[in-house]
């Protein structure tokens, strides 16, 4: 699409379980930070600092990476709102890394982390898993996944570079403190398989899981038809974008509602039962916060972009968007009313 990586019931126990071994602990106890743990948090927050020294040096009026005759340069205002915007969403993730590694962190309302968390990882993943293959994909076609083309470049290629280099160390690092913090609170949600779960979910859930697993044909299609060549539904600059780079994104978006939807429906209908519950729990996890966050991401963006006519995202492309943020906000909805209910029955 754009140079920039943008992708176009009730659990009760089991009678034969005893109560003890069921039971949630009123306040986990805190493990070690470790040295691996400290080198982590490390990692994460010097991940951090490229980035937003960029975006202070932009906002405070520097061209540095910027070239000249930049989109960016066009319209002054809206370049420092949403550089403004983007210091506080990275911010934040230098407080959930001091959040997942000090002893106050376990205290912490399950919700008020696993929100922001999720929305992290729905935005690094796409990042994460795009940028090192639309890298691989450029090298071998010969394209260049440069920064918008020869006529108006949006950013040099080296601020590409450094700022998705970053962002992959962040969600590498970050994501390994979630998973040591997780274990250590909520592992008890996600142990055994799904076919052991005691009660199938009731209809409302699963009339959910269904509604968003067709949702997803619309953006699925679109992405698979875009992946291969097709302009149709695109703004005639994305239609003349379409590198094998892009591509490679567009091929990206089309599986992340399909990881999210299948999750969704592996954990209501039951299916996979041999799996263990942590499978699907992963799978909506990822794949919803990708679609929800990138979906608004790009929403917000195309409905805040001041363009021409030709270069406004159409109909389709909104459209897209916007079932996307719908699929993945059901599905995590599923996610969060299940791991409620296994915490309050184990409870």
């Amino acid at each position: 699409m754009s140079r920039t990586l943008t992708p176009s019931s009730p659990a009760p126990a089991s009678p034969a379980v005893s109560p003890s071994a069921t039971a949630t602990p009123a306040a986990p106890a805190a493990r070690p930070l470790g040295r691996t743990g400290r080198v982590l948090r490390l990692v994460t927050l010097a991940a951090c600092a490229p980035y937003l020294a960029l975006k202070v040096v932009w906002i405070s009026g520097s061209r540095l990476g910027i070239p000249e005759g930049s989109p960016l340069l066009d319209h002054r205002a809206l370049m420092v709102f949403a550089n403004g915007l983007t210091v506080l969403m990275d911010a934040a993730v230098i407080v959930l890394a001091l959040l997942l590694t000090r002893p106050w962190g376990l205290r912490t309302p399950a919700w008020l982390l696993a929100a922001p968390m999720w929305a992290a990882t729905g935005l690094l993943l796409p990042i994460m898993a795009g940028f090192p293959l639309t890298q691989l994909a450029g090298a071998l076609d010969g394209d260049s996944a440069g920064s918008g083309g020869p006529e108006r470049p949006f950013l040099h290629d080296w601020v590409f570079g450094v700022v998705y280099t970053g962002f992959i160390v962040q969600g590498l690092a970050l994501g390994a403190l979630f998973v040591r913090y997780a274990r250590n609170r909520w592992s008890h949600l996600w142990r055994g398989r799904v076919g052991d779960l005691p009660h199938v979910p009731g209809r409302g859930a699963r009339a959910a899981a269904v509604a968003a697993a067709v949702l997803a044909l619309f953006p699925v299609t679109l992405h698979l038809l875009w992946a291969c060549g097709s302009t149709a539904g695109l703004d005639a600059s994305r239609a003349q974008d379409l590198t094998s780079d892009v591509r490679v994104l567009e091929a990206l978006g089309a599986l992340y509602p399909a990881l999210a939807v299948t999750g969704a429906l592996l954990l209501v209908l039951r299916w996979g039962r041999g799996l263990p519950v942590k499978v699907p729990l992963a799978l909506a996890w990822l794949g919803s916060g990708a679609v929800a966050c990138w979906g608004g991401w790009l929403l917000l963006g195309s409905l805040t972009a001041v363009a021409d006519a030709a270069n406004r995202p159409t109909g389709p492309m909104l459209l897209t968007y916007a079932v996307q943020m719908i699929i993945g906000t059901i599905v995590a909805v599923l996610g969060a009313r299940f791991l409620r209910q296994r915490a309050g029955s184990a409870a």
